[in-house]
């Protein structure tokens, strides 16, 4: 806290990030008094510049963040904070405050499981008719459970083959269901990582427990 450089109103930015996802949610300032609250409460505490005042995020709306970790820049004088968010980070509803474009390469186009996601996610609340992710979810979970059975023992042959390339597409194919069935069950991503970060602790733990 004291090796922090405040500027001349006592503020310092914060970025925001999905601790999961890496997502940028939203940029914030604090001031020594909220950060003080955020490190004691674990919640994210901001200074309201327009208001002048502390806000806690999720204070009206339950749409909290908790903070996992904390980061300094190499000047000091810019935070990044790493956090569980329950909730929309917008106050549009967005998931994120980073939502409108200026700029994207068209030769460099990034992909991740969340991405598609969303993708599957839309095609559950947005059904079009000639979509095979819109069938999957009018047909209901039987037949994407059978799908997934389907596409398990699929990747179960590709891999006795010892055949890299097969095994690799039968596991995308999987993948993709799992991934319809979470939407279908509203199981997100993120809350996939959390059960299988859990995990990671109590192994540790467990190590740790064996070597004494």
């Amino acid at each position: 806290m004291t090796e922090l450089k405040f500027d001349a109103q006592g503020l310092i930015p914060c970025v925001v990030q999905d601790f999961y996802t890496n997502e940028v949610l939203t940029v914030a300032y604090m001031n020594k008094e909220s950060l003080e609250a955020t490190l004691a409460t674990k919640k994210m505490t901001f200074y309201s510049r327009s208001r002048q005042e502390l806000w806690r995020k999720g204070e009206t709306s339950g749409n909290t963040q908790e903070l996992v970790e904390l980061l300094a820049d190499c000047d000091q004088d810019s935070l990044v904070a790493k956090v569980i968010k329950a909730g929309p980070a917008c106050h549009t509803g967005s998931e994120s405050c980073f939502t409108k474009a200026v700029f994207k390469s068209a030769d460099q186009q990034n992909f991740s499981v969340e991405d598609l996601y969303k993708l599957v996610l839309d095609r559950k609340e947005n059904p079009q008719e000639k979509s095979y992710t819109s069938y999957l979810f009018a047909k209901g979970n039987e037949k994407i459970l059978k799908k997934i059975g389907e596409e398990a023992t699929e990747v179960v042959i590709g891999a006795m083959k010892e055949s890299k390339e097969e095994t690799t597409y039968e596991i995308a194919d999987l993948i993709y269901h799992l991934l319809v069935l979470m939407a279908y069950n509203k199981i997100t991503p993120a809350e996939i990582l959390a059960e299988l970060s859990k995990r990671q602790v109590v192994d540790k733990k467990v190590k740790q427990e064996t070597l004494q």
